[in-house]
């Protein structure tokens, strides 16, 4: 492959033009960012996706990489002498890269292998002769005759036969196209077998795998994890099985042309070559690339549930109580007004005797009459349960306009004892922390989980069996696709937030914030080039994603990028408005009413100006200050409690999800254990995959299909999801 190659290949695999890739290659090596040339380079790019545009990121790091190595590779095998013009033109064809280390293989430097031994005693032209298949006359036997040597160790013509044999095996274990074939097969037709190692520690929780078989091309990718898994605890044996007869009548065919005295050696040569290096090596490449895929496939799953975690609806303006459970050091509790701002906490006792019940219920009421609460945030871990029989108890019986919901405090410990938590809340000991990041968890979900390590917040499957950098790598990518996809009030934003910004880095994240204690808030995204360490570049980069409520231009309260700050000032004259007009609510909506009547395409080529930046201009003028998050529907929250003995087979429940993996969705009902729906459940038709149907805070309705409470296990079907 030549670097020319890249964007066509690019193209064909996204099936868009050359042209939007070379484009879009350009503007990433010029230095911007994928979030600045998803939103504000359309034109550029013919308005390629977000995602495409990170794919082509991945894809031409993998496929540089690839024609570094096909460089490093040319010229290795050419200091040996051995390039031929046919080799070469086969190398740089290649875009695979098993492919091309199969064609380096043979030139590559090895341990002193059988094979060079035999060399080393000669017996090269030997092989030659088992190879050319030409001799039709006399015997093996007496041919290696010729070859015996003592004094280079060829005793007897075995010896020599021998020594030829294990030449011709390593060279058929080297052949590329051989390798390719045998690849294939294994993969089409492979079974992976796995063993129950039944006096294991552990090896109960694999006893699905116990004489367990599956086709390698069908193996899902949470079987190949859980396997995986099995094998590093020592649970599980795990084989890949083909017929070996398969194996060598593919082998023969390559290699046997014509009969000749060789063709038993030839046969025996063969079946070396598969047994001892052969199926050993594609073994192991076949499972790496299953748990590549599994990996691969966990890894975008939990980034597929952590966006839309992100993206759970806030519920601003409510003043709002975390409670962590816990049984031995009780309930933490944390009142946060709708700022944000701690106004009260404590800790209570509600698993514990009637008396302290009584002192918990007293403190409690006090604090939600105090300070005006109107929400609850339950924290779903030890005694979860039993603090929310506690609120709703409380809720009914003093008839208070409260309500309350089961948050997910994955996340929670790891955030409260952070440096960054330590920096916040100075004040609080860190079990306080805890109950802080619950109550402002449900105010801005996303302002508050950026806090906190991705990996740590749970909505995955296996994430601590996978690549940890790939997985860190792709779950940074979908944090600051959200937040720059949501945007960010410069002058309330954490560091935290902030360093997820496009062109903003944890030290600038950090100059801004301290900028603007100095200085007070900002009016103007101008003011940002003030900041140290935040030149044009950045500026450019980021300044779009920033938002000022409140300040000097209105422009600057929406996802219009200064540099269009004229085009959105003509387009506003064009349709008979100004920009104090965006501050009058009534021109507003005459504006908006207005806007559904722009010939967008006309209005582009008055103003010599990009029909995509157009429309995105429109939009944001007619709604300035608008959170996207606004338009999905917000978290299910309760008053009653939902008791076990309520979860009866044919019951229809009211539900959150939680998590979504391969093989289903976990669902809150509102008791402690969550209900799974599996895949065959979600829906009436065939899917490919949960996440078609669901996704991660969606609020559902439920059917309870079964129920095993002695195992902990509620089944779920999907009735229908909240509009």
């Amino acid at each position: 492959m030549k670097p020319t190659d890249i964007a066509p290949l690019i193209a064909r695999e996204l099936s868009v033009q050359p042209w939007q890739v070379k484009k879009t290659v350009e503007l990433l090596d010029g230095g911007n960012t994928v979030p600045f040339i998803a939103r504000y380079r359309k034109e550029a790019t013919g308005s390629l996706l977000d995602e495409q545009i990170r794919t082509i990121e991945e894809r031409l790091g993998t496929l540089r990489n690839l024609v570094k190595r096909q460089e490093e590779i040319l010229a290795k095998i050419d200091e040996q002498g051995k390039l031929t013009p046919e080799l070469r033109t086969a190398i740089e064809k290649t875009q695979k890269l098993t492919e091309l280390e199969d064609y380096y293989l043979p030139y590559k430097q090895k341990r002193r292998t059988r094979a060079q031994q035999a060399r080393e005693k000669g017996l090269e032209p030997l092989a030659t002769a088992f190879l050319l298949q030409r001799a039709q006359k006399g015997d093996a036997l007496s041919a290696a005759r010729a070859y015996v040597d003592p004094d280079k160790g060829v005793e007897t013509p075995e010896d020599a036969l021998a020594g030829a044999r294990d030449i011709v095996a390593e060279l058929a274990a080297e052949d590329p196209t051989l390798r390719q074939i045998l690849r294939d097969q294994l993969w089409n037709h492979g079974m992976i077998r796995t063993e129950l190692v039944e006096d294991a520690e552990g090896a109960q929780t694999f006893l699905m795998y116990k004489d367990y078989q599956e086709p390698v091309r069908t193996l899902p990718s949470h079987r190949v994890l859980a396997i995986n898994r099995g094998e590093k605890k020592g649970c599980l044996k795990v084989h890949l099985v083909w017929e070996e007869q398969n194996a060598l009548r593919k082998m023969e065919w390559r290699v046997l042309r014509r009969p000749c005295i060789y063709r038993d050696q030839l046969k025996e040569a063969l079946a070396d070559s598969w047994k001892r290096l052969l199926f050993p090596a594609l073994e192991r490449e076949i499972r790496n690339r299953l748990t590549e895929q599994a990996e691969a496939q966990a890894i975008r799953i939990f980034g597929a549930n952590l966006g839309q975690l992100l993206l759970q609806a806030p519920l601003g303006g409510h003043t709002v109580m975390g409670l962590d459970p816990g049984y031995r050091t009780g309930c933490k509790v944390a009142v946060v007004d709708p700022t944000g701002q701690v106004v009260d906490h404590g800790v209570i006792q509600v698993t514990q005797n009637e008396a302290r019940k009584k002192e918990a219920e007293a403190l409690l009421l006090s604090m939600i009459r105090k300070h005006h609460v109107t929400l609850l945030s339950i924290g779903n871990g030890t005694a979860s349960y039993e603090t929310e029989q506690f609120a709703a108890s409380l809720i009914q019986a003093h008839h208070l306009d409260v309500h309350y919901l089961i948050t997910n405090e994955a996340g929670a410990s790891v955030y409260s004892a952070s440096k960054l938590a330590q920096e916040e809340l100075p004040e609080y000991d860190v079990t306080i922390r805890g109950a802080v990041s619950l109550a402002r968890r449900v105010q801005d979900p996303l302002a508050e989980l950026v806090k906190i390590d991705p990996q740590a917040i749970g909505v995955g499957q296996y994430q601590h069996d996978v690549d940890q950098k790939a997985l860190t790598g792709t779950l940074d990518g979908v944090v600051e696709r959200v937040v720059n996809h949501v945007g960010v009030d410069l002058n309330t934003a954490s560091p935290a937030l902030l360093r997820h910004v496009a062109g903003i880095t944890a030290a600038t994240a950090g100059n801004i914030v301290a900028w603007r204690n100095a200085n007070g808030r900002f009016t103007g995204r101008r003011q940002l080039l003030k900041v140290p360490r935040l030149g044009p570049a950045a500026f450019t980069q980021c300044a779009g994603f920033l938002r000022i409520h409140n300040g000097k231009s209105p422009l600057d309260d929406t996802p219009v990028h200064p540099e269009s700050y004229d085009l959105a000032k003509k387009i506003l004259e064009k349709l008979g408005f100004g920009l104090e007009d965006l501050k009058d609510r009534e021109k507003l909506a005459r504006l908006a009413a207005r806007r559904k009547q722009v010939d967008e395409a006309r209005l582009a080529r008055e103003l010599e100006a990009g029909e995509p930046t157009v429309h995105d201009i429109l939009d944001a003028l007619v709604a300035p200050g608008r959170d996207p998050r606004a338009d999905l529907p917000a978290p299910l929250t309760r008053q009653n409690i939902v008791k076990l003995s309520d979860i009866k087979v044919g019951t229809i429940l009211r539900g959150t999800i939680r998590n979504v993996t391969d093989f289903g969705a976990f669902v809150d009902i509102g008791i402690k254990t969550a209900g799974l729906i599996h895949i065959s459940h979600l829906s009436q038709k065939k899917i490919k995959h949960p996440l078609d149907v669901v996704s991660v805070g969606e609020t559902v309705q439920v059917k309870v299909i079964s129920v095993e409470e002695e195992r902990g296990r509620i089944g779920l079907s999907l009735v229908k999801a909240d509009a």
